[in-house]
């Protein structure tokens, strides 16, 4: 079975295109009551997600579509290096913002220039390529007896670790989480033992419950979601706003811009809660269809991963799917109430220039590695 070339995939692109437009539309009305208070126009916010979010994105995407995958894998173990010194950057007096009790962005406005990012977005697709890479290394058919020392088990708890502390400290847990989970995914599908799998999933679900009872407020979200009307003008109000904005939209919704609960009643309506306000726009259709999309993404991304013969490439997809996707399932699930608050953007549609432009770069390289087909 031979490799060859081919042009991107089509259906991914149309998927990929459905979840953007659809989600430009809404951001549009989430944020225009925001944008108008601010600046007196409606579209401020919707013109710094474009200029500041998707165009460079498009740009990085473009680029990794060119650039040649294997060299890509040689570079990775930098790229993470680089982004690992950036979030130390973070905790450097002046360097690092803090907003809502987390330290979280990278920000030069203490020097007089307006620019913030925050590398732990980018730091889901720096370690993805890391991993693909390592793992490849680890377990090729020239890789070395896959024992503790020389293998893949302590390595890759050393590494998580890392990222784990460096993330914990900030505190950005629902950014672990997603990272965590992808990376098991891939460890898990690279073929290595599954009592590794195994001890990590057990590990892991110790360590999140040791978290979460150090965390008073992290408990509270828990118990907010079990019981929405336990505060509802306090602990509970975003939980409670979210479950009205989106029972309100009904089947069919109210129509797009005639949300009304963007109007001061739901708390980050453009960022974190933009999933109720298109429930409360587009109702249980417009919300299915999302879901749908992001489903069919999925697909295709283990699709794209499957026909490749590349083991780094197929790795890096599987990285790539698994993380959009997880991401989307936490945010959503948040929103209509079966997981914890999360304060985790949904993909490609809440505002913030710092995941956008990690998306679309993770998208150029699924683009990148869907022309390699394995014709059979």
């Amino acid at each position: 079975m031979a490799i060859k070339k081919q042009a991107p995939d089509k259906i991914l692109f149309f998927i990929i295109l459905a979840i953007i437009i659809l989600g430009l539309f809404v951001f549009a009305s989430a944020s225009s009551v925001l944008s108008k208070s601010y600046t007196g126009s409606s579209y401020y916010f919707f013109l710094q997600q474009l200029l500041g979010g998707f165009l460079p994105g498009i740009i990085i995407a473009f680029f990794l579509f060119k650039f040649p995958l294997q060299k890509l894998r040689k570079w990775a173990p930098m790229l993470l290096i680089i982004n690992l010194f950036l979030l130390a950057l973070i905790f450097v007096p002046f360097l690092g913002e803090t907003s809502g009790g987390a330290t979280r962005w990278l920000s030069l406005r203490s020097f007089g220039v307006d620019f913030s990012f925050q590398p732990a977005e980018l730091l889901k697709l720096t370690f993805i390529l890391y991993l693909a890479s390592w793992l490849t290394t680890r377990t090729g058919k020239k890789s070395k007896k896959n024992t503790l020392l020389s293998g893949t088990f302590l390595p890759f708890i050393v590494v998580s670790g890392v990222i784990s502390v460096i993330l914990y400290l900030q505190p950005d847990i629902s950014t672990l989480v997603v990272i965590l989970f992808t990376a098991l995914t891939m460890y898990f599908l690279a073929r290595t033992p599954l009592w590794h799998t195994i001890a990590f999933i057990m590990g892991g679900l110790a360590t999140i419950w040791a978290v979460i009872k150090l965390a008073p407020y992290r408990m509270a979200r828990i118990e907010g979601m079990l019981n929405p009307d336990m505060d509802p003008l306090g602990t509970t109000y975003q939980a409670k706003q979210m479950l009205i904005t989106i029972g309100s939209g009904g089947i069919t919704g109210l129509g797009l811009g005639m949300s009304r609960q963007k109007y001061g009643f739901l708390p980050q309506s453009m960022d974190d809660s933009i999933f109720a306000i298109m429930a409360e726009e587009m109702g249980l259709i417009g919300g299915v269809i999302l879901i749908l999309l992001f489903l069919a993404f999925l697909w295709r991304g283990f699709l794209i991963a499957q026909n490749n013969k590349d083991q780094f490439i197929r790795l890096a997809v599987i990285g790539i799917s698994t993380w959009i996707f997880i991401q989307a399932f936490v945010n959503i699930g948040a929103m209509i109430g079966v997981i914890p608050l999360t304060g985790i953007p949904l993909p490609f549609i809440s505002y913030g220039k710092s995941h956008i432009i990690a998306e679309m770069a993770a998208i150029g390289i699924l683009f990148n590695a869907s022309k390699q087909y394995e014709k059979k």
